[in-house]
């Protein structure tokens, strides 16, 4: 189980590249990486998921705790680069009509 967890940080904007399976063995790692910018207020986060081989329910439960926290800090979160079966698994969960989801990446920090 191989996670990698990119973080690039300017201001306001942070931008987060991750790599691997998200699962409950990696998912208290990316929790880690990114929840102290999710409590900062007005933060913009754009995680690009291009490189997930694999999310569960503990990798979703990171990413709705993640933008429960940033929308209470009125901060903006947006997930890039995922997969038609990540698309797949937020549609059936609901949350991609609560999340931000653009299917392509977008530009950097």
């Amino acid at each position: 189980m191989n996670i990698n967890v990119e973080v690039q940080e300017n201001e306001q904007f942070v931008k987060s590249k991750i790599g691997g399976e998200i699962d409950a063995y990696t998912a208290p790692q990316v929790r880690e990486a990114l929840s102290p910018f999710a409590v900062k207020p007005n933060i913009h986060l754009t995680i690009d998921l291009t490189d997930v081989s694999y999310m569960d329910s503990t990798g979703l439960g990171v990413f709705v705790g993640l933008f429960k926290s940033i929308r209470a800090n009125d901060g903006q979160m947006v997930l890039t680069g995922l997969s038609e079966r990540l698309k797949r698994l937020f549609d059936i969960t609901g949350l991609a009509d609560i999340m931000e989801i653009n299917s392509e990446v977008e530009g950097g920090v």
